[in-house]
């Protein structure tokens, strides 16, 4: 096989030292907040009047774990309206319960709820850790993380589980998912003894931690594999790679002059339904876009002719052929590692690609010169969706699904290929430029 080349393989460890950066949805906005500072992006606020300008560089957050960042079009925005592409910044996991820390004599555990979708065998036996947000007294919420291996959660031996490898590795949800953090203190209560951890890491006292939300994470860096370096591995591959192909393409375009308007959208809850303040059907993104149209003194009427001249595009991470499994895939759509970005088609709109939105993303690609897939899901398996069809219903802008081929999608550990990334950034800088 033919080495990866060089910024091949700087576009995909990029990738993983922002995954690597970005262990909660707090920290992937806090990444993507010092890269958009960086090339003089200026900060909104909601809560603020907004004054923008022509090729003005913005972006606004929403609870610090949905974002949105744009470059103000040079062109009367009614007649050229938006290019948006999105996509999300939690990935399905485990996260602790308000009362987490119990005794399980002579052990400290911690109790976490299942978040979205994980394979939750692939978190056994790995060197995990915490990391998050904590509210305090003084009404201020802090990210927090814990670089150490903090947390494990053993494997029970083979001899006690003797049919493991026939029947595969399952975990109860409420009694076998608390995660192993250290013995006992007779001295403390273990709620308080994991309160005085969590003050210790943030220099504060235990009274002053009101609440958290706290993510369980891999601490095992992204690492490049292969025989000639041509896959990388990491945690969140779904969807912080897609996130950080939008920024970085969104930043590659941004010196260029354009017509349109061109805003990246990096949502948090996709993983659970995006139903929320600050998911893709919450109001965050009409509201970013209604108050860009109003700043620049178009009104209402040009605002909805600026949506009928959009165009989104959703990305997400692809199903990847796997030829340990060929009975997974419909047989005329296995699109595969390192072949280029995927358009996502569904009959029944779980994906929000029609017939010209694909054929305009297709188009992109060609000029881009960058390959191109299609994939559809077996008829007989249920499909899973993504933010494209939410954001599509509510704003009634055109959208196309598209995404990088990964594999082990939701593990702990994903999969994906060096040059996918690549493409994908540069189809998505054509798009914006």
């Amino acid at each position: 096989m033919t080495p990866i080349a060089a910024p091949a393989r700087g576009q995909a460890q990029a990738l993983l030292d922002f995954i690597d950066a970005s262990p909660s949805p707090w920290h992937a906005v806090a990444a993507i907040t010092a890269a958009l500072q960086a090339q003089g992006f200026q900060p909104l606020a909601e809560c603020d009047s907004w004054t923008l300008q022509t090729g003005g560089r913005y972006y606004v957050a929403r609870d610090d774990s949905t974002l949105a960042a744009f470059v103000v079009g040079m062109d009367e925005l009614s007649q050229n309206g938006y290019l948006l592409a999105g996509a999300h910044t939690d990935s399905p996991g485990l996260r602790l319960k308000p009362q987490a820390a119990h005794a399980a004599d002579p052990l400290l555990r911690l109790g976490v709820e299942v978040y979205g979708g994980p394979i939750l065998a692939t978190f056994a036996d790995r060197d995990l850790s915490l990391a998050g947000r904590l509210c305090l007294a003084d009404g201020s919420a802090r990210r927090i993380r814990f670089e150490q291996p903090l947390l494990r959660l053993p494997n029970l031996a083979i001899h006690m589980n003797g049919k493991v490898n026939d029947e595969g590795l399952k975990f109860n949800k409420q009694t076998e998912l608390p995660l192993l953090l250290g013995l006992l203190d007779s001295g403390l209560p273990p709620q308080q003894r994991f309160l005085q951890l969590l003050a210790e890491r943030l220099a504060c006292e235990p009274n002053d931690i009101r609440s958290w939300e706290l993510h369980v994470y891999d601490t095992q860096p992204g690492a490049i594999w292969g025989a000639d370096g041509e896959f990388i591995a990491d945690s969140q591959l779904d969807n912080l790679a897609s996130c950080h192909a939008i920024l970085a393409a969104l930043l590659g375009s941004c010196s260029r002059d354009a017509a349109a308007t061109r805003i990246g959208l990096f949502f948090d809850h996709e993983e659970i339904g995006s139903a929320s303040a600050k998911g893709a059907a919450g109001s965050f993104a009409a509201g970013v876009l209604e108050r860009i149209a109003l700043a620049l003194n178009v009104g209402r009427e040009g605002y909805l002719r600026a949506l009928a001249h959009s165009f989104c595009v959703s990305a997400d991470m692809a199903h990847a052929y796997h030829p340990n499994f060929p009975n997974a895939y419909e047989p005329n759509h296995q699109v595969k590692i390192n072949q280029g970005p995927v358009i996502k088609i569904n009959a029944n709109q779980r994906y929000a690609t029609d017939g010209v939105a694909e054929a305009r993303f297709a188009g992109l690609c060609a000029e881009a010169g960058v390959p191109c897939q299609r994939y559809a899901h077996r008829s007989d398996l249920g499909c899973g969706s993504t933010i494209g069809p939410i954001t599509a219903s509510a704003l009634g802008v055109r959208t196309v699904d598209v995404g990088n081929p990964m594999w082990a999608m939701h593990s702990v550990r994903e999969s994906a290929g060096v040059l996918d990334h690549g493409y994908m950034i540069r189809v998505l800088e054509h798009f914006f430029g």
